[in-house]
């Protein structure tokens, strides 16, 4: 692409679509109406951009050069602040790499041979398919959405929690996949220079200077799309996937003190273009009966999917709510099987309308997947005894019984990030490594356990309302304390049974005054 300021050649990046894209109201209204009604209702908000899309279908709108643009971009930033966030030692655990690699084999087989039986007894839209199409069509259907299990995990502040970065770590397991078989499939070879990536490497401790010299205000969003964007650039020039450049610049910076400040930073942009993603599901082709037909008898096959990747979870010693929450968060269809799909038609190997079948599929298994994981820890809390029957005894060392120590007063306090913890401990804080919205967390505090009080100090209003509900089950008496930024999450947290909420916003001032008062009385 080339940038152009006016006729001004020589410039790499065309954002003329930006100003086109955001000058159609009709889009962004119909988005904005269709998210807030799914906020409302209790969903997420890419549900009611999923719909948008549908009814823009409706009324005779298609996904243009405009939209794919601001869809490719979203998608670009996606994976950059997911490599932000990335531990590369996440990918090396068996419960990564082993569960991708058995599960996508099972999928692909078991799906595609059951599609080509089908086929084979003549069944309605199937039987044109052979036994290479059946299992391409059946590796389309194998991947889970990075797009909506980064945002669901985002929004429930679950992305550093043990069952976050293992779904995160499938997935990236499963985008390398998808850009192998791309590759493979468009009959082209990396370009030769392709090693020259390597010599990202040592240019890593400049990235570190130059993040720690941008400051915090917009060159620090500046210098974040120059990592996404660029990253993308140099991959895509090498033939590779232009995704994958900007996960891998994202990675290299992920170490830094800053990391998260910058992933914070990008959220917003990241939200917004990723908008035209979720439209272009929707306008990507008018449904016919028959392919609503498919498409909605195809949607189920997601619960097969959990159900496999739940049992590989569990034989590798995940614990059964860690297996049960990752495996949630994946019980969906994948923006990469409408890309795979693509490929098939554009070689011949499947028709177009299978493109349209995925995208039905793909949207349904987004309401599906949205509902499940709204509700994925009443789930597993009230079916506790059955699901932990299915876990091994021989759990990973990350859950080992936690001890407080004759504490009287928890402060949460216990993180579900491992680098947080062990920053705490060097500091000399008795800090615990643990998930507080997790029912088996509050059984595995020693039963002698003291605690008088309990201050959540969560920064998701999600995860402290999570945290309330558990402790109702743990049947604790102690009085609870929470932190809130907002008045209506103050009175969210009252309902839930806080006993005291601070509004750290209002508050704050407040408190700052008095200690500056104090201070001027006491003469000091």
């Amino acid at each position: 692409m080339a940038l152009s300021t006016g006729n001004q050649p020589g410039m790499l990046m065309d954002f003329e679509w930006v100003a086109i894209a955001f000058g159609d109201v009709a889009w962004i209204s119909v988005a904005f109406a269709l998210g807030l009604l799914s906020r409302m209702a209790g969903l997420p908000t890419l549900l009611g951009y999923l719909a948008a899309g549908f009814v823009l279908n409706g009324f005779g709108f298609t996904s243009g050069e405009v939209l794919e643009k601001l869809s490719d971009l979203g998608i670009t930033l996606l994976l950059f602040t997911v490599g932000l966030k990335l531990n590369l030692r996440t990918l090396a655990k068996p419960q990564v790499w082993a569960v991708t690699g058995l599960h996508t084999s099972v999928v692909v087989i078991l799906f595609g041979f059951a599609f080509y039986a089908l086929a084979l007894l003549g069944a309605p839209f199937v039987s044109g398919l052979d036994l290479s199409s059946a299992l391409l069509v059946a590796f389309a259907l194998s991947f889970s959405s990075t797009v909506f299990v980064v945002k669901s995990l985002e929004e429930r502040g679950d992305m550093a929690s043990l069952h976050g970065r293992i779904a995160i770590g499938v997935l990236i397991m499963q985008d390398i996949a998808a850009v192998a078989f791309l590759a493979f499939s468009t009959g082209q070879a990396p370009s030769p220079w392709v090693f020259s990536v390597l010599l990202l490497i040592p240019l890593r401790p400049f990235l570190h200077l130059l993040l720690e010299k941008v400051g915090h205000g917009e060159l620090l969003v500046l210098f974040g799309f120059i990592l996404a964007l660029g990253g993308a650039e140099f991959f895509e020039s090498l033939e590779l996937k232009g995704d994958l450049g900007a996960l891998v610049l994202g990675v290299l910076v992920a170490s830094h003190a800053k990391a998260d400040e910058l992933a914070k930073t990008m959220l917003g942009f990241k939200d917004v273009f990723l908008l035209g993603f979720f439209l272009s599901i929707g306008l990507s082709g008018t449904p016919t009966a028959e392919t609503l037909l498919i498409g909605t008898l195809l949607t189920p096959l997601i619960f097969l999917k959990s159900a496999l990747f739940f049992v590989l979870m569990t034989r590798f010693k995940l614990r059964a709510r860690t297996s049960l929450l990752a495996s949630l968060n994946l019980t969906n269809f994948s923006e990469f099987g409408l890309i795979v799909a693509a490929v098939g038609v554009a070689n011949g190997w499947i028709s177009a309308d299978w493109l349209i079948i995925i995208a039905i599929s793909l949207s349904l298994s987004f309401i599906v997947a949205a509902a499940l994981n709204t509700n994925a820890h009443s789930l597993y809390a009230h079916r506790r005894p059955f699901w932990k029957r299915l876990q091994r005894n021989d759990l990973i060392t990350d859950d080992q019984s936690l001890d407080t120590k004759g504490a009287r007063v928890a402060v949460i306090g216990v993180d579900i990030d491992p680098a947080t913890v062990m920053n705490h401990r060097s500091a000399g804080q008795n800090v615990l490594h643990g998930d507080p919205s997790d029912a088996d967390f509050w059984d595995r505090i020693q039963a002698t356990s003291s605690l008088e009080l309990i201050m959540l100090a969560l920064p998701k209003l999600q995860t402290n309302l999570a945290v309330l509900e558990q402790i109702k089950f743990a049947a604790y008496q102690g009085r609870v304390a929470a932190t809130a930024k907002f008045q209506d999450e103050v009175e969210a947290l009252e309902q839930a049974g806080a006993h005291t909420v601070f509004n750290v916003y209002a508050e704050a001032g407040s408190g700052f005054a008095g200690h500056v008062v104090e201070e001027n009385a006491s003469g000091t």
